[in-house]
Formats: C-alpha cells, sequence, structure tokens
C-alpha cells in the first residue's frame, strides 16, 4: 500500500472528526442562543408588566382625581387595561416559544448535517484504501503472468 493512500486515509479521517467537531460546536452555540432567547422573552414581558402598571397606577389616580366611583366605564378601562396586558404577555411568551422551538432544530440539524459530512469523510478514506489496495493487488498479478510486465487487467506492473 502506498504511501500516500494512508496519508490520504489518515487525512480524510481527521477531516471526518474535525466536521464532527464543527457541527457539535455550531449545535452548542444554537442551545446557548435557545437560553439567550429565553432570558430575553422574560425580560421583555417583566417590562411589559412593568408599563402596565404604570398605566393601571395612572389610570386609578385620573378616576380618584375626578371624583367619580370605580365602576362602569372607568372600571371597563381597568379591565381592558388587565387583559390587553395578559394578552400581550402570552403573544411575548408564545413568539419566545417558537424562537426557542428554532433554536432546538437548529442544534439537531446541526449536528444531523455534521454526521453526514463526517460519513462522507470516512467513506472517502475507505475508498483511498481500498482504491489503493486494488492497485496494489492488479500490480502484484503482472508478477505471476510471465514476466511481461503487464497486468491481467492491461495495467503496467512496476514490480520485476
Amino acid at each position: 500500500m502506498s504511501i500516500s493512500a494512508v496519508l490520504g486515509y489518515k487525512g480524510n479521517m481527521a477531516s471526518a472528526k474535525a466536521a464532527r467537531q464543527m457541527g457539535e460546536y455550531n449545535a452548542v452555540v444554537a442551545e446557548n442562543e435557545r437560553v439567550l432567547v429565553q432570558r430575553a422573552t422574560r425580560q421583555k414581558e417583566k417590562n411589559l408588566r412593568k408599563q402596565s402598571e404604570r398605566l393601571i397606577g395612572s389610570q386609578r389616580v385620573a378616576v380618584a382625581k375626578s371624583g367619580i366611583q370605580m365602576s362602569g366605564s372607568a372600571l371597563q378601562a381597568l379591565a381592558d387595561t388587565y387583559f390587553s396586558t395578559e394578552m400581550d404577555a402570552i403573544n411575548i411568551r408564545y413568539a419566545g416559544s417558537i424562537e426557542e422551538a428554532s433554536k432546538i432544530n437548529e442544534a439537531a440539524m446541526a449536528r444531523a448535517s455534521a454526521s453526514a459530512r463526517s460519513q462522507q469523510y470516512k467513506t472517502a478514506a475507505y475508498q483511498t484504501l481500498l482504491s489503493a489496495a486494488e492497485d496494489a493487488a492488479s500490480g502484484g498479478m503482472g508478477s505471476f503472468g510471465g514476466g511481461s510486465g503487464q497486468t491481467g487487467l492491461g495495467k503496467k506492473s512496476y514490480i520485476t
């Protein structure tokens, strides 16, 4: 077997390992981004609720200042603010969960594509060895064929 075949095999196997490592790195990055999305979603919801509490406080002060009781339209306006805040919070959580799912899928795809690339490199490595073995076997047959320097397959043998 030739040195170039061994080097080709080793190079392809190293590329397979590098492809796996790169895929795992990309998957970990996506998983870390998922954590950041979770944190950002919680912060958005927290900010929304703070703003809503300020608005509700302002509404209560305005109603109290006017001298009317908290009933009827004033109460309905306050209820609308609460319900609107909850709907907005639900939408923020929903958008965050969609982003999280996207990051989970991104990590899975990074691992799957890295595995496929790794297998391609391994296949190429094995093909290199098999090709070199085939060449060595066909080259070796020429010495049994009457010493003409030709193999049975029409290839020139370098073994004399």
